[in-house]
């Protein structure tokens, strides 16, 4: 080996030293920082709501039992508690939420320090940032790990409880791909196709005890505060479905979202401008592993309890697709399409997403997964005429950007961020 080849060596060496090392630490700040000490609250009733309530009331058409359209007036719900799971299109929702609460001043339970609600610990109200007991909010939407008692002495009795599923298998693959780093039981598959592998032996590979192991296994059932190991037989997974369908008023599906949303326009009385978005937070194709049938059908029976639930919620979502009427339900789809449309063209730059490096603005770019820069996102056109500058710049912020925006302190979040920077990853 050549001197030169020797100082590469040892420089590579000395770098994976300095990232563990670094990694580390910022994996035990980020434990050290979950609240060690579960406080008792004193038990205050919560106002039934205490949002600036609009005052015009939205003509709201409905379609009745012989499917004729009919129209009737509501106001807007505004007390809302989304459950945003994992690598399910909730970011995009989060933008839409965002931008809903600005319009309406309301208030929303943010974490504080981090964008989580301490993930994957249970969701506790101490956790919110600036909490007191008695305190009114109107909306909590950031990644929590669900825990249904302690969010009903924080918000609301009317609140409207809204959730998000997406195909197992493509779940997983996404879950895999964005997170398999962060779960030391993956660092010993070997081979280029990681996922390939684990797939066809995941017994062997998986530890149920290991660090973030609840990212590669039934992580929707997780989400929602249930034991993600439980046997398919076991009568804990119909009780954890059922508690899931008793508290949800609507569980959207990502695969279809815009379905979802005309859903939601219908059971919250919003109205079209309000679910107007861009894809956020999404992934270059190349990035993408294509799963075959046979890897498809491994990653649905290795997250069988994700596929139960998934398809539980499939036959309800269809179901309220028929109340509002299949023939109506299209032509609000395509408006939706169509006002999104136009917005891009008046928003970005080129009219599509782009990669992290060909963003301009840094300000803009969105959080990366460890490894790589996959995450795509947007320039917003230089020429945006005034009445809708801001809107744009809304539409097209980041999540993180959008937080800090709303005054969420994310040191902890920015402190890793900056320590992957410096390591290159």
């Amino acid at each position: 080996m050549t001197g030169k080849q020797g100082r590469h060596w040892r420089s590579i060496c000395k770098g994976l030293v300095v990232g563990t090392l670094l990694t580390s630490c910022m994996i035990l700040l980020y434990c050290l920082s979950t609240p060690q000490i579960h406080l008792s609250l004193p038990e205050v009733p919560v106002p039934y709501s205490c949002a600036h309530r609009p005052t015009q009331l939205h003509r709201k058409p409905t379609t009745n039992s012989s499917q004729r359209i009919t129209s009737q007036t509501c106001t807007p719900k505004v007390d809302i508690m989304f459950m945003k799971t994992h690598k399910t299109a909730s970011s995009t929702f989060l933008n839409i939420l965002f931008r809903f609460g600005e319009k309406h001043r309301l208030k929303f339970a943010f974490p504080d320090s981090r964008n989580d609600f301490f993930y994957p610990s249970l969701f506790e109200r101490s956790q919110v940032k600036d909490y007191r007991p008695g305190m009114c909010f109107n909306i909590i939407c950031n990644h929590m790990r669900f825990n249904a008692p302690e969010l009903a002495k924080l918000l609301p009795m009317d609140t409207s409880y809204i959730t998000i599923l997406r195909d197992p298998a493509e779940l997983f693959e996404s879950s895999f791909h964005y997170f398999g780093r962060l779960v030391p039981f993956t660092w010993k598959i070997p081979g280029d196709d990681k996922l390939t592998e684990f797939l066809h032996d995941p017994h062997y590979y998986f530890d149920p005890e290991g660090f973030n192991s609840f990212y590669l296994k039934n992580l929707l059932f997780f989400d929602f505060g249930q034991d993600n190991t439980l046997k398919l037989d076991d009568p804990r997974v119909e009780e954890g479905i059922k508690f899931i369908t008793d508290r949800f008023q609507l569980v959207m599906l990502v695969e279809y979202f815009e379905e979802s949303l005309i859903l939601l326009m219908d059971a919250l009385c919003w109205e079209m401008d309000d679910l107007l978005f861009f894809k956020l937070n999404a992934r270059k194709g190349s990035t993408v592993s294509k799963l075959t049938p046979e890897l498809r059908a491994k990653a649905l029976e290795w997250n069988a309890i994700d596929w139960k639930l998934y398809q539980n919620f499939n036959m309800t979502f269809w179901r309220k697709v028929d109340r509002y009427g299949r023939q109506r339900m299209a032509e609000d789809v395509a408006e939706l399409r169509r006002r999104n449309a136009e917005m891009a063209s008046i928003c970005i730059e080129g009219g599509h997403a782009v990669e992290a490096g060909n963003i301009q603005e840094t300000a803009m770019r969105p959080w990366q997964p460890i490894g790589e820069k996959s995450i795509m996102g947007y320039n917003l056109k230089k020429n945006v005429d005034k009445a809708h500058r801001k809107l744009c710049r809304k539409m097209l912020m980041p999540e993180l950007q959008y937080l800090t925006e709303l005054g969420v302190n994310l040191w902890i979040t920015k402190l890793w961020g900056h320590v992957r920077d410096i390591i290159n990853w």
